[in-house]
């Protein structure tokens, strides 16, 4: 088995490294193309206004200076050999529940990849405060990523669907099991704005992360989270709310 590993954290993040130690339980073949620094946040987003370079760290190691989904169409049509057989993106220090996910670079990689027609899985590391940087443990993933991959590596998945995995922030013996679960959503009065001033004066805005309220609805991601479980999430990519085809398709008659 080919396996392409990415992130949004860039090549030097922890999680990247945690990430290959989950691969190599399935695979030796393992390729790597990440971001060259972290790129959190930058969504499905492509570079277009400036050239991306990438940087070889050795054979199968590889870097470039865009977001996560430019690592991922790098790796694909200009690192890789040959196509893999799955891609997998994270693992991210911090978590990608509910509609956080349509900012995350972490689930746009997998995004990007299950365009390809690749499998694609991201994988994020829920944490339990803010502030703790490079001190985030990912003891949770690592003991238990290979458990929540195993079926997903040969599971029928349709077209254009990814998966989205995040792991509670719990000492690995302290995780209840694994939930495949639907995506929730937050009580969207979204974080803090952080006022400060520069050295020279001017006001700057930092956006918080303090956490953000929301309703733990029965069979979400947000739920599993929260009650100690791995979150297991399929996606598509299908936006269309097919239910409303009709009703405006009438008003336009």
């Amino acid at each position: 088995m080919r396996i392409l590993l990415t992130n949004d954290d860039g090549i030097h993040a922890p999680g990247l490294a945690v990430l290959e130690e989950i691969a190599r339980e399935f695979s030796d073949d393992i390729w790597i193309c990440a971001p060259s620094e972290e790129q959190s946040g930058t969504g499905h987003s492509l570079t277009l206004t400036r050239p991306v370079r990438m940087r070889r760290h050795d054979e199968r190691r590889f870097s470039v200076t865009g977001t996560p989904t430019d690592a991922v169409t790098m790796g694909l049509r200009k690192a890789m050999d040959g196509a893999p057989d799955v891609i997998l993106s994270g693992v991210n220090r911090g978590a990608n529940l509910a509609d956080d996910i349509t900012y995350s670079g972490t689930v746009s990689a997998a995004i990007e990849g299950a365009l390809a027609g690749v499998r694609a899985i991201a994988l994020s590391q829920v944490y339990a405060r803010e502030g703790m940087g490079d001190e985030v443990p990912f003891g949770a993933a690592r003991e238990w990523g290979a458990k929540v991959l195993a079926p997903l590596l040969d599971a029928p998945l349709p077209k254009r669907t990814l998966v989205n995995v995040n792991f509670p922030a719990l000492p690995p013996d302290e995780v209840k099991g694994i939930r495949v679960v639907r995506q929730g959503f937050h009580d969207y009065s979204r974080g803090t704005v952080v006022e400060g001033r520069d050295p020279r004066g001017y006001k700057y805005y930092w956006f918080g992360l303090e956490a953000i309220e929301h309703t733990l609805d029965h069979g979400t991601d947000l739920e599993a989270i929260d009650e100690g479980y791995v979150a297991v999430t399929p996606l598509q990519l299908d936006l269309t709310h097919h239910a409303s085809l009709g009703e405006l398709g009438e008003r336009y008659g």
